[in-house]
């Protein structure tokens, strides 16, 4: 019989998408993969490879709910170690990796208690919550942002974070340096835009001297609430902008932009890295132990992004940093090159050789 990964993550696309890229890769070696997640877990399940089975086990957060669920955590993710056990013992995997999220807790628990060959995969460069408390109890730790900020004692491998395909088929796509031509502005905050943005960005750009302003189109992605302020907001100040709560499309306007203001989320970094854009980086002020400035940290250290911290951010310091990007062609450029040094778009390539050497099967 075929070796089984058992695959365990939470049910957000940053623990999600890493997860369906290293099943995708893992079915087409002629593995069988199940993934292990809960029940609001297996509603983003939906990507993965039809090979794969999906099962619902037992688990919760301390981070939702009130007194009572709070108190019925503890309980609901023995229940679930208990069921992820039996499910082992009666089909023993090869190998168990966790992506991080509380639904990947009862698999890699059982995976520690039955001693199953087991790695985690962190996309951010701080552990997530889950992460952290398995760092210690597993056989390797795979970094999706370097540097990673580990426990002492622990060693992580590099291996970038898995980017969709359709980023990989815009992987080191021509950059074309600003110029007195039509350039393009793409702005995005995470998977329903970001309010602060929305709040800046129109009047930052509408700052911009009239030989800057004059070539601009904007792609501006804004939570739903938001959209019609801000093409108000572009259309006062004469910018060709298009708005719009999600697009599906951010590979090809990456590829095309001559610069990204984004949020600092795992996905966001590798793809802007992976096809080479140079970017002005906001980290959310919110985000687990400052997890997303951590996440900037390689692009910025790197030279191929300006990092703006959020509290720092307004109108006039972002118009600042917009044109001395686009009133600097080389410079932009550079930022390019410098950008696609450091993307990875072997990462999922990586994360198969850390499997299969882990595999007591290889």
């Amino acid at each position: 019989m075929a070796p089984l990964l058992l695959i365990a993550a939470g049910g957000t696309g940053g623990h999600m998408f890493p997860a369906q890229a290293l099943a995708e890769a893992m079915v087409a070696k002629g593995w069988r993969v199940k993934l292990s997640t809960d029940a609001r877990g297996a509603r983003y399940a939906g990507g993965f490879p039809d090979a794969v089975q999906v099962v619902v086990l037992s688990s919760a957060t301390f981070a939702r709910g009130g007194v009572l669920a709070k108190l019925a955590v503890p309980f609901r993710i023995a229940g679930g170690v208990l069921a992820a056990l039996g499910s082992m013992l009666r089909d023993r995997p090869a190998v168990v990796v966790g992506f991080g999220g509380y639904p990947s807790i009862p698999a890699l628990a059982a995976a520690w208690v039955l001693r199953r060959p087991r790695m985690i995969h962190e996309q951010n460069g701080v552990l997530g919550r889950v992460n952290a408390v398995f760092a210690r109890r597993v056989d390797k730790v795979a970094c999706g942002t370097w540097p990673t900020t580990l426990p002492a004692g622990v060693t992580g491998e590099h291996t970038g974070n898995p980017v969709r395909q359709a980023v990989l088929d815009r992987a080191a796509a021509g950059y074309i340096a600003p110029g007195d031509y039509p350039m393009d502005l793409l702005v995005i905050g995470g998977s329903q835009g970001a309010r602060i943005l929305s709040d800046v960005v129109p009047a930052a750009i509408a700052a911009l001297p009239e030989t800057l302003r004059q070539h601009l189109r904007v792609a501006h992605q804004a939570r739903a609430e938001d959209v019609d302020r801000v093409v108000q907001a572009y259309d006062a100040a004469g910018i060709p902008a298009e708005v719009a709560p999600f697009f599906t499309d951010i590979p090809r306007r990456l590829s095309e932009c001559q610069l990204v203001i984004s949020r600092a989320g795992a996905s966001s970094v590798a793809d802007i890295s992976v096809i080479g854009r140079p970017a002005i980086l906001i980290p959310f002020a919110a985000a687990t132990a400052d997890h997303q400035t951590a996440n900037a940290r390689g692009l910025v250290d790197g030279q191929a992004a300006i990092l703006i911290p959020e509290k720092a951010l307004d109108a006039a310091s972002l118009s600042t940093q917009l044109a001395t990007v686009l009133g600097n062609p080389q410079a932009a450029a550079l930022m390019a090159r410098k950008a696609l040094a450091l993307g990875m778009p072997d990462a999922t390539t990586r994360l198969v050789s850390l499997v299969e050497a882990l595999s007591p099967t290889r």
